[in-house]
């Protein structure tokens, strides 16, 4: 039997994601596919670095999270094509998230406006919600 949670049990399990992740939290947009596990070590070249705004997720409503305020880096720090991404603690090396990239509206866990980037150019999240399941 699968387990059901109300909507306050749901919204209550994505907030404390941002919670336990903390404010001042950094996201490294890499190259080619993420580890299987998140306590994996690092894998892919970091294309961008960003330090995300203080309150970075919006409050869950439904079931869901959004992303609040501008994610972007103004100058990426390599070239390559974005293929995942992780979330670090602000000390920016205890990982606490991670999934896939791809261009706006590809379906991946987070969308850029662009995966093929460039050294030095602005890269932008346009696109990167939680969703708590068992509903």
């Amino acid at each position: 039997m699968t387990l059901k949670f109300s909507v306050a049990v749901r919204n209550a399990e994505l907030d404390a994601i941002e919670t336990a992740i903390g404010t001042g939290a950094i996201l490294k947009i890499r190259s080619g596919a993420p580890p299987t596990n998140i306590s994996d070590a690092d894998a892919g070249t970091v294309l961008a670095t960003l330090t995300l705004p203080t309150d970075w997720l919006a409050a869950a409503s439904a079931g869901s999270k959004a992303k609040a305020g501008t994610w972007e880096d103004l100058s990426a720090d390599a070239a390559g094509t974005a293929g995942h991404f992780r979330i670090y603690a602000s000390d920016g090396t205890t990982q606490h998230m991670q999934g896939t990239i791809t261009a706006t509206s590809g379906g991946g866990d987070m969308e850029l406006n662009n995966v093929s980037i460039a050294s030095g150019q602005p890269v932008t999240i346009t696109g990167f919600t939680l969703t708590a399941g068992n509903a």
